[in-house]
């Protein structure tokens, strides 16, 4: 059974959180305080994090910061209705997905497996051997097995979500792809009116890739589109 860390000051949220999870297959643990919930995490029994943004005394955001300099578990964040600034900062600093409060407890379940499925936790690919054959573009480097990302020969950390990202470029380098499709194949969910993820993911890979060796933008946007990975011809 996949455990479910939640972690958040509403007592009652979490006690319906369980009671809406469990049945769904899930185990539920949940911590009130964020340094607690910090510690928990930092234990390795979750499998994900439910993070509430605002609680008192160590913040969601403080939490999440902390978490992902030791650990790479999913995290999903769940935010105030209208607090784009905390979405974006949260995925910034490395969480999965995000769910504004109020939320129906079934677009939550299915996060979570989308997230789950992602991150290789939802049990589906266990015992699959890992890929020796990397894939290459450039001076960039990936091997899907283990899921690690090379630059010039130098290790790029990436979160499980910009890896995907990278991966689904390289696949169609020199080619325009949606925002919509990005949503969709990357974040497992159609992109909403005022979904903003798709963006500040991209955003944070091309920061963490850098330009080509030539100077050349590797991630381009194509306005009212979505973008394109930069294509080098003979590669």
């Amino acid at each position: 059974m996949l455990h479910i860390l939640v972690i958040d000051d509403d007592r009652e949220l979490t006690a319906l959180l369980a009671e809406y999870l469990e049945p769904e297959g899930f185990e539920v643990e949940g911590v009130h305080d964020g340094a607690d919930g910090l510690e928990r995490a930092l234990a390795g029994v979750a499998d994900l994090v439910v993070l509430d943004v605002m609680m008192p005394g160590m913040g969601g955001l403080e939490v999440l910061r902390k978490l992902r300099s030791r650990s790479s578990l999913p995290v999903i964040m769940l935010t105030a209705k209208g607090e784009d600034v905390d979405r974006i900062v949260g995925l910034e600093i490395g969480a999965d997905d995000y769910l504004s409060k109020p939320f129906n407890p079934r677009e939550l379940v299915a996060r979570i497996r989308a997230v789950l499925r992602r991150s290789g936790r939802d049990g589906e690919g266990a015992g699959l051997p890992e890929e020796t054959r990397p894939v290459e573009m450039g001076d960039v480097r990936m091997y899907p097995g283990s899921r690690r990302a090379l630059r010039g020969g130098e290790v790029v950390t990436l979160t499980m979500v910009e890896f995907d990202l990278l991966a689904l470029f390289l696949a169609h380098a020199g080619e325009t792809i949606s925002r919509e499709r990005l949503s969709t194949e990357v974040l497992g969910r159609p992109l909403g009116p005022y979904d903003r993820s798709v963006d500040v993911h991209v955003s944070s890979l091309r920061r963490k890739l850098g330009s080509r060796p030539d100077g050349v933008e590797r991630i381009r946007a194509i306005r009212g589109v979505g973008y394109l990975y930069a294509f080098t011809g003979g590669e």
